[in-house]
């Protein structure tokens, strides 16, 4: 079990010799009729814990349950704190960790977290930090509340999925999607809030997903860059 940040006392984090802390980001937005809306906050901790399991002197942090979920505000249960404020946030966070650790690892579960994560990222490591953002990437991933989520959730914490609401969103290719979607937001291009279908989700594709995200990030934190810099998102 990888250790919290917020089960330790100051004499237990005195005496780590912890040195990289994994920051997980999460969201609290609609994920339709059948996920909870901390669903993207549940991975990230998960996916967090994971890789702090195969890590050695890696700390988790207490995850970060809101995000930049503005394009989810037309369906309840969204509560967004817009790109702005979340990378204000990062960057101080970030800075108030190294006083402590001498890496820092943002691990997001909402990829509309992305943007403000990347500039964060390149802002603290201009400042000379050691800061890095992973964030999932699934081949053959549907975009939001589908089958992949869906799975991965099944497998995670499966008591939190309403399999009794199942029902298939659009599924048209994000590609073809992204224009309305940025000038309407999700409710404009769909009405149950899912891009997707997660009729065809499963524990054991969940399984698979998560093992693939982990192994994914296991590697990426391991590498050594020529720069010595670090990955970042």
């Amino acid at each position: 079990m990888a250790d919290r940040v917020d089960r330790l006392t100051t004499e237990d984090l005195d005496r780590s010799e912890a040195h990289t802390l994994l920051v997980p980001l999460g969201a609290t937005e609609q994920h339709g009729p059948h996920l909870p809306t901390g669903t993207d906050t549940i991975i990230a901790l998960r996916w967090a814990e994971a890789i702090a399991n195969r890590l050695p002197d890696t700390l988790v942090a207490p995850p970060l349950p809101y995000g930049s979920s503005g394009e989810h505000q037309a369906f309840a249960g969204t509560l967004s704190i817009g790109q702005d404020a979340l990378r204000t946030i990062l960057i101080e966070l970030a800075r108030s960790a190294a006083h402590r650790f001498r890496r820092v690892v943002f691990v997001s579960g909402h990829g509309g977290n992305a943007q403000p994560l990347r500039e964060a990222v390149a802002q603290l490591q201009a400042e000379g930090h050691r800061a890095e953002g992973l964030l999932p990437v699934i081949e053959g991933a549907d975009a939001h509340a589908g089958h992949t989520e869906t799975s991965l959730l099944l497998w995670l914490e499966s008591q939190s999925v309403r399999s009794d609401r199942l029902q298939v969103g659009n599924t048209r290719p994000l590609g073809e999607l992204m224009g309305e979607l940025r000038r309407g937001g999700l409710a404009a291009v769909t009405d149950n809030g899912i891009l997707g279908d997660p009729r065809s989700a499963s524990a054991e594709l969940g399984e698979r997903f998560f093992a693939t995200l982990t192994n994914q990030a296991v590697a990426q934190l391991t590498e050594v860059p020529s720069d010595g810099s670090g990955a970042d998102c």
